[in-house]
């Protein structure tokens, strides 16, 4: 008669083997079963073709699968047709059903009444599109709370999280607040940190060892004092996380000037940047260059060919002084075709004679008004004009 561990050691064989024949199984299919390891996995190929199947009927591949198999582990009556049914109540349409298992996959092992319901409550309360997968008690809610405290405006998460939901995700010690920790050492106002986060939520993302130090050191390296520091990044947070070391020469001599700005010394012409030799080949000077730097720092990663293309313009068509360039270095970052050609020939034909930050740094609809608040000025000068010589 066979004793109870007979039956135990007879169960775990038998478990064993089912396992050995459902992993050949998958792949057979092309999918790596590596991942399902520590995963109970069911006891017949039957119910693993079925899950296979009716997630192949919901619009995933056999590679969708493969990016994250662990959905395989997902039973199709207790975990996936609860999760499904419960998207599709809060307005997943089921033709955008498979787009969004694709994008969060771990949802498939929520559930719906403990874990789903009261994310989306609490995102429904933030004003954004519901986004699943990340624990309400965790690290979701106390990023939030951090941000909030250094100054974040609480209205301002939800459009934050539409941009980059990964934040939702981030601890707060080892990710969040050393970033912040690290911008406010630099001299930048709480405030002003605060205001870069809302707009750009995916300065977050940068790492802090790999990227953002080092390119602060790369600034410094370019010739950038570090008390001007803070106002290049204010100016432009995304240069935190651009390859400026491929960028930046490795060795520049720099040399101390008067007044606020960085002074660049005389270069030599195998370590300068582009952007900065293409400058200084149009006869504007080391420490105007370094000025122009400070202003606009996206100077530094311009395409040549885009630069190159707006000065020809620059000088031929719109004749004005290279002192100008110097003044608005933001002009060769305004799209050529589709802003200075356009508004540059409606202010040429109108005969308004005003700076490039006038007609070029404004939205469409403010430069439309200011060149209706000028046609209007200009008619009551003209309409005043016999009165004032009588």
């Amino acid at each position: 008669m066979p004793t109870v561990t007979w039956g135990v050691i007879q169960g775990r064989k038998e478990k064993l083997v089912s396992r050995v024949i459902i992993s050949d199984y998958l792949r057979s299919l092309g999918i790596v079963p590596d991942e399902l390891e520590p995963l109970e996995l069911p006891s017949t190929v039957e119910v693993m073709r079925e899950r296979i199947e009716f997630l192949q009927k919901l619009g995933l591949s056999i590679d969708d699968m493969n990016e994250y198999p662990l959905m395989l582990g997902c039973s199709v009556r207790k975990n996936i047709v609860p999760v499904l049914g419960y998207l599709e109540k809060i307005g997943v349409p089921r033709s955008k059903m498979a787009d969004f298992i694709r994008s969060y996959p771990q949802v498939l092992h929520a559930s719906v009444v403990v874990e789903l319901a009261p994310v989306v409550r609490f995102l429904r309360g933030l004003d954004i599109p519901e986004l699943l997968g990340f624990k309400l008690d965790g690290t979701m809610s106390t990023s939030v709370a951090f941000l909030v405290a250094m100054g974040v405006r609480p209205r301002d998460i939800g459009p934050m999280v539409t941009q980059f939901p990964f934040f939702l995700g981030m601890r707060v010690g080892t990710t969040i607040k050393p970033l912040f920790d690290l911008l406010l050492s630099l001299g930048l106002p709480k405030m002003v940190v605060a205001r870069m986060v809302e707009k750009r939520p995916y300065l977050l993302g940068y790492d802090l060892e790999e990227t953002v130090k080092p390119n602060v050191a790369a600034l410094a390296s370019f010739g950038i004092r570090r008390e001007a520091i803070p106002m290049v990044v204010a100016q432009f947070p995304q240069i935190l996380g651009m390859p400026l070391r491929a960028k930046l020469a490795a060795q520049q001599r720099v040399c101390e000037g008067d007044g606020e700005a960085p002074q660049i010394a005389a270069l030599n012409q195998a370590v300068m940047v582009k952007p900065v030799e293409f400058l200084r080949g149009r006869g504007i000077a080391a420490e105007e260059v370094a000025r122009m730097v400070v202003k606009c720092p996206q100077l530094l990663v311009l395409r040549m060919e885009m630069m190159k293309n707006s000065f020809y313009f620059f000088k031929s068509e719109m004749r004005r002084p290279v002192a100008e360039l110097v003044e608005f270095p933001e002009f060769f970052t305004y799209s050529l075709e589709g802003r200075v050609k356009p508004r540059h020939r409606r202010v040429a034909e109108k005969g308004i004679s005003c700076g490039m930050d006038w007609f070029l740094n404004c939205s469409d609809r403010r430069f439309e008004e200011r060149m209706r608040a000028e046609m209007m000025e200009r008619e009551v000068r003209d309409r005043s004009s016999p009165w004032e010589g009588s």
